[in-house]
């Protein structure tokens, strides 16, 4: 008998962020979830899962395009539990001091509601916190080994699927819209950290997985050229901001997409998925903290 006949599906669903398919993929593998995505959006995630009533939600981290339908999900499931890395899980125990922040990159309270719904308390009680290095067992998905994989955000994981040999890579390695082959690293605001970055994509490497799970968005099978790709964007993307201001970014990020594809639906997934303003805005406060501190260094 096949012994792949046992082991737990492993498929993404495709969330239609605003009616649009290709943005965030939520990942299924058996009844776990991985980054649901947010709540604005939980009428497809739903959908798909139809009578599937899932185990365990395992968050990258809590931006919320990511996270957005935790405590949805966890009102909607009574007995689900949320895994997170330390540092992100206060913010989704009281989301207050997450969408204070949130809102001053998206225009405040009510855009941030137009565009990521209600954002939702997750019961203290069923949260559990990681560190990275863990190895998570659930009977209906296998073992998930844990990674902490900063850069992008300070409390960002990486998990990797034992069975199946794919890591679910959140943001760490990259946006990259099927069928386009570009891959844009994602760069928002507040968090950047580029040694960290290419430490965690060390570290996705040094599990040598079969394959990635994107949630921006799907599968990627050649996961060093992805890895490599997401590296070269970030480096890039960091000389672009270094010297040039906001609107020559957004010009020069937005010429990149429309080079990589003439279809306008899958320019319209890149553009949902990382909006060019927030690879600047979060390149430009990296530059700028790291100034500040060499400039302290120096006079110290």
């Amino acid at each position: 008998m096949d012994g792949r006949a046992n082991q737990p599906v492993v498929e993404p669903i495709d969330v239609r962020f605003h009616g649009l398919d290709r943005v965030i993929c939520c990942w299924r593998v058996g009844d776990v979830l991985i980054d649901p995505g947010p709540e604005s959006a939980l009428p497809a995630l739903l959908a798909a899962l139809g009578d599937e009533r899932p185990r365990a939600l395992l968050l990258t981290h809590i931006h919320l395009d990511h996270a957005g339908a935790s405590g949805a999900l966890a009102r909607h499931w009574p007995d689900l539990e949320v895994y997170v890395h330390e540092r992100g899980a206060p913010h989704i125990v009281d989301p207050s001091k997450l969408l204070e922040s949130a809102g001053r990159l998206y225009g405040g309270a009510e855009a941030l509601a137009r565009l990521w719904g209600e954002v939702l308390p997750v019961p203290a009680e069923r949260v559990h916190a990681l560190s990275g290095g863990e190895t998570l067992s659930f009977p209906g998905a296998g073992q998930v080994r844990v990674a902490y994989t900063p850069g992008h955000a300070s409390h960002h994981v990486a998990y990797l699927h034992e069975d199946s040999g794919r890591a679910f890579v959140g943001d760490t390695a990259g946006v990259r819209i099927p069928p386009a082959a570009l891959t844009l690293a994602p760069t928002p605001p507040p968090e950047v950290d580029l040694e960290a970055w290419e430490r965690s994509l060390d570290a996705i490497a040094a599990w040598r997985p079969t394959s990635l799970g994107l949630t921006h968005f799907g599968g990627v099978d050649d996961v060093d050229a992805q890895l490599e790709a997401t590296r070269t964007s970030l480096h890039e993307s960091a000389q672009l901001v270094r010297g040039a201001d906001l609107d020559a970014v957004v010009a020069a990020i937005t010429q990149r997409v429309a080079g990589a594809t003439d279809d306008e639906a899958l320019r319209a997934a890149y553009a949902r998925a990382l909006p060019p303003e927030h690879i600047y805005l979060g390149l430009e406060r990296y530059w700028r903290k790291r100034a500040e501190r060499d400039a302290a260094a120096q006079s110290a």
